[in-house]
């Protein structure tokens, strides 16, 4: 006889008291410490648990008995179901006192960082419209509710948007994102209406069958905009149709440009991207540090490139001040990217060594070295634990400053270790985690202390966070 599920209690008149982890927020009854969504600090709820484990339980709340001062409006129509901006209806200068305890929580728990060097976090200046790149899903089934599902007649219509949390073919049709600028969702709902009225196929995720599977939208500062579609299918009769149809009803498109991906998974970075019309890139431009020059960068279907424009020329300021790097300097910026840190610290040494695992982002980072006449910038593709060797080290000089902004798994044990080996007089190390960084901090600390730390805001109502830490060599 098979056992049955315990069915968790309803609890009453919880009021909620902190923003947790992972946009959740916090509430404690008789210890046990709840996480909660779409809730805000100081509201009163009613929680019903749906996890129990030992040291937490999750619930969602079924009733709000009285909102929190804390509390603000969401903007996003889809706020509550769509997961991508948990803390939007959280007061913003609350939303950065939590990132800040976050950063330092990571860093003191995790690694034994002493923060009384922690500067106040950098806020975002733009908390709407912020991003420059959006990726849309195509589905065959749609995320609807009740009400919904009783009107279909067993019909699903399919879906454009984003991903339902924890549902991995269940697709939300959004309607309007206050993410990024228009005209965004314009493209977004003309290329929905047109797949529609040609009977153009979405994208099945479970049996991997369909046409139309991604929608890529990404823009600039300076006006440019880049959108890629991606089909399941080589079919030129329908996708030419619908990108005629984007380069006649949008003119700002300046990069219009297309995938074909056959395989069982969305990557596209190993897929050939094919131009239609226009560029095969957009630009992004930057004041340099102390508005010394504009920057270009030439950014690439492929590229990554800093998804908050306006934050990343403050981000890669606060990297310049923590660097003070000084005219007969060798700097290696490890994880380099398309070149953007690099060429943003070049003008303030004798040169910079770049290091990228992805070839496509070297490729551009040479590019962009060209573009903007820097001939102090040399940029290596490879592994970064297999390339940073004593061998390299002896071949392009010792650095006298090292910056690194590895992805979240943060740096490999090879990497730490070459690090200390070459001893630099500073390392800056950016962070989109500030766990693993607290992590790698602690492995560096037998010959580094940590000085200053700056947070930084990159992505407003979500609970990411970047983080800068200056280590100065202690020996």
């Amino acid at each position: 006889m098979g056992r049955r599920n315990k069915q968790l209690p309803l609890l009453e008149q919880v009021t909620i008291t902190d923003a947790g982890a992972e946009g959740m927020a916090v509430a404690k009854v008789d210890g046990l410490v709840i996480f909660v969504p779409f809730v805000v600090p100081g509201d009163v709820v009613d929680i019903q648990l749906y996890k129990k484990k030992k040291n937490y339980a999750e619930g969602r709340a079924v009733k709000i008995h009285s909102l929190s001062e804390l509390r603000v409006e969401a903007k996003c129509p889809h706020f509550g179901v769509c997961g991508g901006c948990k803390w939007q209806t959280l007061r913003y200068d609350v939303q950065l006192e939590a990132k800040q305890r976050q950063v330092r929580d990571n860093l003191e728990r995790l690694g034994g960082i002493d923060c009384s060097g922690m500067r106040p976090i950098c806020g975002s200046e733009n908390i709407y419209h912020y991003r420059n790149k959006l990726e849309f899903t195509f589905s065959t089934r749609s995320w609807r509710t009740v009400d919904e599902l009783q009107q279909s007649n067993g019909t699903d219509p399919g879906a454009l948007g984003f991903h339902v949390p924890q549902l991995f073919d269940k697709v939300l049709n959004i309607e309007h994102c206050v993410l990024q600028a228009d005209p965004s969702n314009a493209i977004r709902l003309a290329v929905r209406k047109y797949a529609q009225d040609n009977h153009l196929e979405y994208y099945d995720i479970r049996n991997h069958t369909g046409f139309l599977r991604n929608l890529v939208i990404r823009n600039s500062s300076i006006g440019h905009w880049m959108v890629i579609v991606i089909v399941a299918q080589d079919n030129r009769e329908n996708l030419f149709p619908l990108l005629d149809m984007l380069h006649a009803e949008f003119p700002q498109i300046t990069s219009l440009q297309y995938i074909i991906n056959e395989k069982m998974n969305d990557s596209y970075g190993d897929l050939p991207v094919v131009t239609y019309l226009g560029d095969n890139h957009i630009k992004e431009s930057m004041e340099g540090y102390n508005g010394s020059r504009t920057l270009q960068f030439i950014v690439n279907p492929k590229s990554f490139y800093q998804t908050n424009s306006a934050q990343a020329q403050r981000l890669y300021s606060y990297v310049a001040e923590l660097a003070e790097l000084r005219p007969d300097d060798t700097l290696y910026d490890l994880y380099t990217g398309t070149g953007t840190i690099a060429l943003f610290l070049a003008d303030k040494c004798r040169r910079v060594v770049g290091i990228e695992y992805v070839a496509e982002a070297i490729a551009d980072a040479r590019a962009n070295a060209r573009l903007n006449g820097f001939d102090n910038a040399t940029f290596y593709a490879g592994d970064m634990a297999q390339v940073l060797t004593p061998e390299f080290v002896a071949a392009n000089g010792r650095p006298d400053v090292v910056v690194t902004d590895p992805p979240r798994a943060g740096m490999h044990e090879k990497v730490l270790e070459q690090l200390l080996q070459m001893a630099p007089r500073k390392i800056v190390y950016v962070s989109c985690n500030p766990a693993t960084q607290a992590r790698d901090l602690q492995m560096l600390s037998s010959r580094y202390r940590v000085c200053r730390i700056q947070p930084v805001d990159m992505f407003p109502h979500t609970q990411h966070v970047e983080n800068i830490a200056e280590l100065i060599l202690s020996d």
